[in-house]
């Protein structure tokens, strides 16, 4: 018997909005762009969210990263002395963080390098990583053909190489790279490996590698790796710079960068806290930073349920107006319809069935848009993807919420103006022309 009356009163409220089929339209809009609104915002600040966790994670959640940085002007000495400038990471250190650090695993020393890299006819601007041969333990790179670097290529000071993906892709074409040789400076080293391209990936904090030479943000073709000690006796330590005023300076950094693999996720934060006291206490300036890649995911996950709960906030309002419009366009329904409503009341209607009969219409119109709303807000994330290159993620709970939502909208927004039908006085509604 109910299931029927629910029936009845659904087919009454569809039949109500078709016969203003324009307004009810109009009505429905402000549901479905909300819902789609929530929906797409979410999604495009999760896929940010995910893609900048990913990258984070790429560096390593057992790792440490120490990087040079060179120290501020008040702590690089005399004038006399700004001619030759000495700082940043070295060779003691890494063996400091080897021997006298608990629960390390690996150490990887590395020298960066901005060199042009040449075959044939055909110059490339590329990154020369000297490091050692388990850089691959600690680096988000694999072996794709041939081989890394080894230990002997280490004591030998051999002149080999591996490249990544794009430099092979840009300076050697349709060539096969491995046993080529690519000219860098003024000496050659043969390709005996070929690895998967890096991405580029932000230390957090507005901080990038730190660049020993100038020129090198985002220019670089690939990465070039060699091997450490062929790196220090090819190139040296020192970087000679000419300016206006001074007429020449030089800076001298022995490394880069140096990655510290620990045994357990439990065991990096008392390791960075090891590591930031050896350096203080062997290192007089401020030129070096260390890096956490475990502390930077963590930040990145709660910076990520903030900004989904702003996101989603703003993009709720959307739907609060659309749900304003809903009670606006229900009041002149009552209106419209009193001399109705007092008919069924003399014909026995309860206050109730006034109530469930207008609530039953503004459900229709909330649910309607909702259903739109979602079909359209999982469409924009994939425009938003295709056209505008950048990464988004449609989540379940998002499609829940935003449903959840415009129905809470339409049942909020919609029982005044039921309630307000449903206590009309019959006798002025029957009156009412």
């Amino acid at each position: 018997m109910l299931f029927f009356r629910v029936k009845k009163t659904v087919k009454l409220g569809i039949k109500s909005l078709w016969i203003h089929r324009l307004r009810s339209t109009l009505t429905t809009l402000g549901i479905i762009f909300g819902v789609a609104s929530v929906i797409a915002m979410l999604a495009i600040g999760e896929g940010a969210s995910r893609h900048a966790q990913e990258q984070i994670a790429r560096l390593g959640s057992l790792n440490i990263i120490v990087k040079t940085a060179k120290p501020p002007e008040s702590q690089t000495a005399t004038s006399a002395e700004q001619s030759l400038q000495e700082y940043g990471l070295t060779y003691l250190d890494a063996e400091r963080f080897r021997n006298g650090i608990p629960n390390v695993q690996v150490v990887v020393p590395v020298r960066r390098l901005s060199q042009q890299g040449w075959y044939r006819n055909r110059k490339v601007p590329v990154e020369v990583i000297g490091t050692v041969p388990w850089h691959l333990e600690t680096a988000p790179v694999r072996l794709l053909t041939g081989r890394f670097l080894s230990s002997v290529d280490l004591i030998y000071k051999q002149d080999i190489c591996v490249i990544d993906e794009s430099v092979m892709d840009k300076l050697f074409a349709f060539d096969d790279p491995l046993g080529q040789d690519v000219k860098i400076a003024s000496d050659y080293y043969r390709v005996v490996g070929v690895v998967s391209t890096r991405s580029p990936v932000s230390a957090g904090n507005g901080t990038e590698q730190q660049a020993e030479t100038k020129g090198r943000a985002g220019a670089n073709a690939g990465n070039i790796y060699i091997p450490l000690p062929t790196v220090k006796d090819r190139f040296g330590e020192t970087t000679v710079q000419l300016s206006g005023e001074s007429g020449m300076s030089a800076e001298k950094v022995e490394l880069q960068e140096i990655i510290i693999k620990v045994a357990g996720i439990d065991k990096v934060i008392p390791t960075r806290e090891i590591i930031n006291t050896l350096l203080g206490r062997f290192h007089k300036k401020n030129d070096y930073q260390v890096i956490v890649p475990l502390e930077l995911l963590r930040q990145a996950r709660r910076t990520q349920r903030i900004f989904s709960i702003v996101l989603g906030s703003i993009a709720a309002i959307s739907l609060v107006v659309g749900g304003i419009g809903i009670m606006n366009i229900m009041l002149a329904t009552v209106s419209e319809r009193t001399r109705e409503i007092g008919i069924r009341r003399a014909l026995g209607a309860k206050k109730r069935d006034i109530v469930f009969q207008f609530l039953s219409e503004t459900l229709i119109l909330t649910f309607a848009g909702g259903i739109l709303g979602i079909l359209l807000g999982s469409a924009i994330p994939y425009l938003v993807t295709y056209f505008g290159n950048m990464p988004t993620v449609i989540t379940p709970g998002s499609l829940l919420l935003s449903f959840g939502i415009s129905g809470a909208v339409g049942v909020t927004f919609g029982l005044y103006p039921a309630y307000r039908a449903a206590n009309m006085d019959p006798i002025s509604a029957l009156r009412h022309e």
